[in-house]
């Protein structure tokens, strides 16, 4: 009996099957076989890019928009502030006027200047305008702050802010109007005592040896 049709199907078989692996690359070269891997490894990271990218556009687009919103809140409401700015003044005389120890209807009508004022800082504050009244001892901010006049002090240090004349305010992170300030002079502040309280010593003449 011939082996020739035995063979023939066996070679037929082989084809077939190198043809599967060839559809599905299972007869490529050892070396070869993390090819797909690496392109989808590689594909990944290409739309992982992508996708840091996009959301960086998009939180710097965010951030653009909500300073344009503020810029247009701040330019719509900027002068109608101003003019209340006014206002805020003359209450915060009168209660820097009234007697604090007021009684009866006097004591009323403080309260009620008080009450005012408050309603009216709360009013400014949930639009935006926020008051500016350094406390002693504060840093002197030129961005914030006027200084109006400067002088020594022994209690505040240089560069710093002693007393406020009349507040500030600033409306989403920029000054309306700066709060004017007097300023300590430079070499303020409190002296550090003497460890050892001792008077310093006196002047002394170094002896040059001559006649």
């Amino acid at each position: 009996m011939s082996d020739k049709p035995l063979n023939d199907e066996l070679n037929a078989v082989d084809a077939d099957m190198a043809e599967t692996n060839a559809e599905h690359g299972l007869d490529a070269h050892p070396s070869d076989d993390l090819a797909p891997l690496d392109a989808v490894i590689a594909e990944r990271d290409e739309w992982k890019d992508r996708a840091l990218r996009v959301a960086a556009e998009m939180e710097n687009l965010k951030r653009r928009s909500e300073t344009q919103q503020n810029d247009a809140r701040a330019f719509a409401i900027q002068r109608f502030a101003k003019d209340l700015l006014s206002v805020a003044d003359n209450l915060e005389r009168a209660l820097m006027a009234a007697p604090k120890d007021a009684e009866g209807a006097t004591a009323g009508l403080v309260t009620g200047l008080e009450l005012t004022q408050k309603a009216l800082l709360q009013a400014f504050d949930a639009n935006g305008l926020k008051r500016v009244a350094p406390e002693a001892g504060e840093t002197f901010n030129p961005h914030l702050h006027q200084a109006m006049m400067e002088q020594p002090s022994e209690t505040v240090p240089g560069g710093s802010v002693i007393q406020t004349m009349q507040s500030g305010f600033e409306l989403f992170g920029r000054t309306v109007r700066p709060a004017m300030v007097v300023v300590a002079a430079k070499g303020s502040g409190a002296q550090a005592p003497n460890p050892y309280g001792a008077a310093p010593p006196a002047e002394t003449h170094t002896f040059d040896g001559k006649a």
